[in-house]
This record gives C-alpha cells, structure tokens and sequence, in this order.
C-alpha cells in the first residue's frame, strides 16, 4: 500500500493543490452529493475555507471527482443498472421503462444547464447566494414534514413504488431538479422532495434520485472534462485528481448506505435542521469576516 500511495501522493502534491486538499475535497463531495444538503454548497465552502482559488480548473476538479460518487451509486444499485442495461437490450421491459423516465426526467436540466450555465455562474456562486439557499431548503424540509403531518412513518411506507412512476412524475421531478442549479439548493433535495409531492414513498423517492443523480453527474463530469481538460490538467495533477476521486467513493458509499438506512426509520427532518444550522453558521462567519 505504501509503494502504490507514495508515488500518487508526491504527484498530488506537485501543483495546484496538496494531496491532503484533494482527499477533503473529495470527502465533501461524497459524503454531500446524495444527501439533500447540497454538495455544490459544501465544496464552495470547503474550497474557500482552504484558500483554494475559484477558477474554472477548481470548478471542473469539483465536477471531476463526482466520478467517485457516481460510481459508489452505481455499486450500490448494481441490480438496478443491470436491469436497465437489459431493459436497453429488449429484455427487460420494466428496466426500459425505467430508462425512460430517467431519460425524461434529466431532459429538463440539459436544456437548462446549456442556456442558463453562464448566468448563473456569475450571478449565483458564492456564499452569500449558498446560504440563502441553504436557508430556504431547510425551512422547506420541515414545511413539507410539516404537510405530510410528520410523514416520517407515514413517507416511509406508503406511496407509489418505483415501478409506478410515469413519464409525467418524471418530468415534473426533472423540471424541479433545474431549481438545483443554484448553489446550495441540492440536487438531492429537489429530486426527492419532487417524489413525494407527487406521491412516491420516502423509499422510491430516494431510489429514483440517486439514480437519477447517478445519469446527471455522470453527464456533467463528462461535459466539465472535455470543455476544461487543458484548464484541469495544467493546474491539477492526475494524483491530486485520482486520490479525490477515491475518497469520493469511499465516502459517498458510506454516505448513501447510511441515509437509506436512516430514511427506513425517520423522515428529512434533521437535514432540515442541518440546512438552517449550517446556514446561520455560515451567515455568522461571513459577517464577522472569517470567510
């Protein structure tokens, strides 16, 4: 182990960026990617706390080791992808019909992300715009625990399954999944709480979102790569990039495998408290100066 680490971490450390800030980077992104506390948030507050500049390269490494997040998910729910791989083959017609509303369902961010990537970039990012977010999606939490008259037990067994979701809930959790554009909202957050509105169970709901996730960062890691690999490469080393990948990965498996099993037992609740905490905290050290 110290022979393979030992060479990756000399290279992590080469430019850009330590090896230790890689591996905090890509805990943050694992651990926050799937739960509904927005990992966009946390990075930007990571990065910003360890004096990490906000360049295009710094944005792009963030989107890059996503890669460890969407292949924890993919381990995860093995059974589900192979299902959809053979629903593509014709010999599945639920894993088919799975595809297609995870195909509906991203549909909507594409088209946003394309028109609306630059003006929110410029208007959006940054901490102040995160807090607000975090703010509003905490109280939205308990807002919606509060209408399904603290459905912890009641999100938790009842509603549709995955198999019954059609094309138009697809849809209507992929419009609400745009909303996660803005940093801090938490792509997680709108996907799941867009479930139970339209009447998934906590169970499906969570399902549909990390695979839904999985399609989404799979895309946008892809796209982030190819616009800014010359960018990426020249202020980041390949080290830096795999030890941020890794931890991603560890960290995103732990993350998932821990809220599926919390969400067996008790609603969203406590990331609403999380949201208003971490933002209040936040808004605290941006007015005293600490951020």
């Amino acid at each position: 182990m110290h022979q393979f680490l030992s060479p990756l971490l000399a290279d992590a450390t080469q430019n850009g960026m330590s090896w230790w800030q890689a591996i905090v980077i890509g805990i943050v992104e694992g651990i926050t990617e799937y739960l509904p506390v927005s990992s966009t948030g946390h990075i930007l507050l990571a990065q910003r706390a360890m004096r990490i500049p906000d360049t295009d390269a710094s944005k792009a490494f963030a989107i890059v080791v996503q890669a460890g997040a969407i292949l924890a998910v993919l381990g995860i729910y093995f059974q589900k992808t192979r299902t959809m791989a053979e629903g593509l083959l014709g010999r599945n017609p639920q894993g088919l019909m799975l595809v297609r509303n995870l195909l509906i369902a991203f549909a909507p961010a594409v088209v946003a992300g394309l028109t609306l990537e630059k003006k929110i970039d410029g208007v959006l990012t940054g901490l102040w715009p995160t807090v607000t977010a975090w703010f509003v999606g905490g109280v939205a939490i308990l807002a919606v625990a509060w209408f399904k008259r603290g459905g912890a037990s009641g999100e938790r067994s009842t509603g549709l399954n995955l198999a019954d979701i059609t094309p138009r809930i697809a849809l209507i959790i992929g419009l609400l999944q745009c909303v996660a554009m803005w940093p801090g909202t938490s792509r997680s957050l709108m996907t799941i709480m867009g479930g139970l509105l339209c009447g998934l169970s906590m169970m499906a709901a969570v399902e549909f979102s990390f695979l839904l996730g999985m399609v989404a960062l799979t895309a946008a890691a892809g796209y982030k790569l190819l616009k800014y690999h010359e960018t990426l490469f020249d202020s980041y080393s390949v080290g830096a990039m795999a030890l941020g990948v890794f931890a991603a990965w560890f960290s995103a498996f732990l993350a998932v495998k821990w809220m599926v099993s919390y969400l067996q037992r008790r609603g969203l609740q406590i990331f609403g408290y999380y949201r208003i905490g971490i933002a209040l905290l936040v808004w605290g050290l941006l007015d005293a100066g600490f951020l």
